[in-house]
């Protein structure tokens, strides 16, 4: 993105004396080209000649500047090489690979946090209770990822949870007697 952000940026900025010295700007844009071809060709003096990233680039917004006739004559490469490096940045505009996660997305944490509120206040519910009450709610997520949040959080499998504590059974327990015992209503009749 960064790299065609810049490619584009280049562009229009060798455009403008093109539009209005013609000639002048090929002629320029052919004196670039042949100085960076030395350049290139002086940092690799022995074997085959290389062209970094960079250098590409450089050729690519050149060759916008000279007529497409002569580009035989003054790049290095061939004309496909060219287009095809100028493909290859236009390309890089639109691929959005680098931006796209592989995978399913991550849970949300406000549902990662009711499945543990729900497990902690109903020790006896399984991961497929605990998804069905969910699913009655309107959140949308598999069984599996309930039990894997479980999992994650180190809470074991109903069958296998502790109950609950004396502290949460007398608890429940106040609760009914206090429900039960307190607040009725005597009827006459």
């Amino acid at each position: 993105m960064v790299c065609s952000l810049l490619y584009r940026v280049v562009c229009k900025s060798l455009s403008v004396p093109a539009v209005l010295l013609r000639g002048e700007a090929a002629k320029v844009a052919e004196l670039l080209v042949l100085r960076h071809e030395n350049v290139v060709l002086r940092r690799q003096l022995t074997g085959l000649v290389r062209y970094e990233p960079a250098d590409r680039f450089w050729f690519a917004v050149l060759s916008r500047l000279v007529h497409r006739s002569r580009w035989q004559e003054v790049f290095p490469v061939t004309p496909g090489t060219l287009l095809g490096w100028h493909r290859r940045f236009i390309a890089r505009k639109w691929d959005h690979a680098a931006r796209r996660r592989a995978g399913r997305p991550s849970t949300a944490a406000a549902i990662k946090a009711l499945v543990l509120r729900l497990a902690r206040e109903n020790p006896r519910w399984s991961h497929r209770w605990i998804h069905g009450e969910l699913v009655r709610l309107g959140h949308r997520l598999g069984a599996s990822t309930v039990w894997e949040i479980l999992n994650r959080a180190g809470i074991d499998p109903a069958p296998r949870r502790c109950g609950p504590t004396w502290r949460e059974f007398l608890t429940a327990q106040a609760e009914g007697i206090i429900a039960a015992d307190f607040f009725h209503v005597d009827a006459v009749l």
